[in-house]
């Protein structure tokens, strides 16, 4: 009786050890996992790509893309051979390559493609992705423009901790912009009329919004570049130095529109793996 009484005590107690907080038994690391198409929100043109790495855990950062196109046109797509670099120099990282509602003649860029991007970050929020809420911006050209006007002004939280601006328009107040042939469309697309008033322009200029709480921003221009006035990196960076925020400039004198040659490339892509390694934390 008292063996049978022991053998009970004995596996009563392995029971509660192995149902205790001393268990050792490791779970297996996440699988990268890719989804593509994904929907966040309802119109069809609020997609996104999402592609998480092997292993992340609850403090797996987040790099976004968000491609150029005038604000009227363009897609994720435009950064698909993007996003096999950024996995190959950032692999603890999740990759979020996005679409948004572009602009068209009725409805115009503002305040529609920022929404977009308050709704992508509400959605990776509420997702079960297995990420944490900081976020690092790699923006071209409008892409450019939108992720430093939601860094700078909307990113009340301070989540995003770093910015990579490839030929962004950055100063809607630049004399050399205004006095661009395609100024006038570029207000049209964004604000819905192409004779905005200072006003109008100050909600979509990240300029106006630069303070010291500024995540630091990683910028490149061209100097040959059709569409942007070579102006704007050095404005840009003037804005950034004056607020004390940490950012670096880049200038391709013979460069256009990020139309630029691999050696080019291969020196942009060095730049934002030494620079997110530095600050994106």
């Amino acid at each position: 009786m008292k063996f049978k009484f022991l053998i009970l005590f004995i596996y009563a107690g392995l029971l509660s050890a192995c149902s205790s907080g001393d268990d050792t038994t490791q779970q297996a690391p996440l699988e990268a996992i890719t989804y593509t198409d994904v929907q966040y929100g309802n119109d069809p043109q609020q997609t996104l790509d999402v592609y998480l790495p092997e292993g992340r855990t609850e403090d797996t950062k987040v790099i976004i893309l968000i491609h150029g196109g005038a604000w009227i046109q363009g897609s994720k797509e435009d950064f698909a051979d993007f996003v096999p670099v950024i996995q190959q120099e950032f692999p603890d990282d999740a990759i979020v390559n996005i679409n948004y509602r572009l602009a068209t003649d009725t409805s115009p860029a503002f305040p529609k493609q920022m929404d977009d991007l308050q709704a992508v970050i509400a959605f990776l929020k509420n997702s079960d992705y297995v990420i944490d809420n900081t976020y690092a911006l790699i923006g071209a050209s409008a892409g450019a423009h939108l992720a430093m006007l939601y860094a700078y002004e909307y990113d009340t939280s301070h989540e995003v901790k770093v910015i990579c601006d490839i030929v962004g328009p950055a100063d809607f107040f630049d004399p050399e912009y205004t006095a661009h042939p395609l100024y006038p469309f570029a207000a049209q697309f964004l604000l819905g009329t192409s004779t905005p008033t200072d006003a109008q322009i100050a909600t979509v200029n990240p300029l106006s919004h630069i303070t010291a709480q500024a995540p630091p921003t990683l910028s490149f221009y061209g100097g040959q570049d059709p569409l942007i006035p070579a102006t704007q990196g050095p404005r840009l960076k003037n804005a950034l130095d004056e607020a004390g925020v940490v950012n670096e400039f880049n200038f391709y004198a013979t460069g256009g529109h990020g139309d630029w040659d691999d050696a080019t490339f291969a020196d942009v892509y060095t730049r934002i793996t030494t620079f997110f390694n530095t600050h994106f934390e």
